[in-house]
């Protein structure tokens, strides 16, 4: 096994993602396997997330990634060869180094994630074993590996901000379905997606079920309880009313303007916030938020988070960047009690696992999530599944590369539990 696990090859070129902008697609060899991925990109990008690269010349304007894929030719492939994709922790740890920087951003984070997990992925390959199993086992020990559950998803319905194009400030408006089976959760997901296209239909025409980056409606409203009202409708109207509970991504580093929130046409303080969000969990069944402030406002994240965590989840993405330093501030100041794990927003798989480790050492829930710019690369199901992920956060159920997470986990429910 020692000799099949060597690499022999790496090799990267530039693709399209899912928003039509170019990424890394890696390409991996050993002597026995072969393995690829294909790395992620967002749109909403929190300043204290690792770096990926740009060129910023004319091609694709400015966004193209010819960099980074020659930095995994010319610098990575080279100094990797010969090692084993079984030594993961060692390989990661070589790619902070030759990075050498605080942000990754000599090699470019989508350079070295594309090649720690091309090296994961050979490494199951190499054990024979599915992918989930080969995370579980690095993430628990050999000794505990059995997986129990399966993450809940986090279904999308309606986009805004950033990602919908349209008035809606609140960037994600999802809903989890609250029973056991996840053939039964994407289903009945599904079925209230297609009741709200009905709906909007219905109300607003066509155009109003046009879809953002990530297969949710983007219908021009300018109001977040209107979409709720329609969300909550939707869900009456496909027969699921007591079976559904509502998560909402607000990505408020979006509206933070000098000290204050401008949301909805109105000027709000911190306070102000916390009581809107207070009056909506009264109104709504809301079981999570993400991201209620500026990434930077740790006083109001305590706040709130002291205030609704024993109905609410509160998961930093902006706030923590999958960043166990990050994560370890939070947790000594009670600023979340959820982490939004994103491994681009880091780098390597090693240091998303140190994050989840971290997460769950205080207790937290953990949701793992796609990015805006996606492939139908599948890798982020299987992490979930591996680290025993709360949730995961895939997308709308449309779009190929926001359903393929939903489909592989179909897959491993059956392999688990059939």
């Amino acid at each position: 096994m020692k000799e099949k696990s060597k690499i022999k090859l790496i090799k990267a070129r530039e693709i399209l993602d899912s928003r039509g902008n170019p990424t890394v697609k890696v390409y991996l060899k050993t002597s026995s396997e072969e393995s690829n991925f294909s790395v992620p990109s967002g749109v909403s990008e929190g300043k204290y997330e690792a770096l990926e690269i740009r060129d910023k010349e004319k091609r694709y304007f400015g966004k193209g990634v010819k960099r980074a894929v020659n930095n995994i030719n010319q610098i990575i492939a080279p100094r990797l060869k010969g090692e084993s994709v079984l030594k993961q922790e060692r390989i990661d740890q070589m790619l902070i180094e030759i990075d050498g920087t605080e942000q990754k951003s000599y090699l470019g984070a989508n350079a070295i994630l594309g090649v720690s997990i091309a090296v994961l992925k050979a490494g199951a390959q190499v054990k024979k074993i599915p992918l989930y199993k080969y995370i579980a086992q690095i993430f628990y020990g050999k000794q505990k590996t059995q997986i129990k559950k399966l993450p809940q998803p986090s279904l999308l319905l309606i986009e805004g901000a950033l990602h919908g194009g349209n008035n809606l400030q609140i960037q994600e408006f999802m809903i989890i379905p609250q029973i056991r089976l996840f053939r039964e959760q994407l289903r009945i997901g599904s079925e209230i997606y297609q009741t709200l296209k009905l709906i909007l239909n219905e109300k607003y025409g066509k155009a109003s079920t046009n879809v953002g980056y990530e297969g949710g409606f983007a219908p021009l409203l300018n109001r977040a309880e209107k979409a709720l009202d329609l969300i909550s409708l939707a869900i009456k109207k496909a027969g699921y009313l007591s079976k559904i509970k509502i998560a909402l991504d607000i990505a408020a580093s979006t509206f933070y303007q000098k000290n204050s929130y401008k949301f909805e046409d109105k000027i709000f303080t911190g306070s102000g916030l916390l009581k809107y969000y207070l009056n909506l969990s009264k109104t709504y069944p809301i079981i999570s938020l993400e991201d209620p402030y500026f990434e930077e406002d740790w006083e109001n994240f305590s706040l709130i988070t002291q205030k609704l965590k024993n109905k609410i989840t509160i998961f930093g993405d902006d706030l923590l960047a999958t960043n166990p330093e990050r994560i370890k501030t939070a947790s000594k100041v009670g600023a979340c009690n959820g982490l939004l794990l994103k491994p681009d927003q880091i780098g390597t798989f090693s240091e998303a696992l140190t994050a989840a480790k971290e997460a769950r050492k205080h207790q937290w829930k953990i949701m793992v999530s796609h990015r805006s710019g996606d492939t139908c690369d599948t890798f982020i199901t299987d992490f979930a599944v591996g680290i025993g992920a709360d949730s995961i956060k895939a997308g709308a159920p449309n779009r190929g590369e926001r359903v393929a997470k939903y489909n592989r986990l179909l897959e491993i429910e059956e392999e688990l539990f059939s």
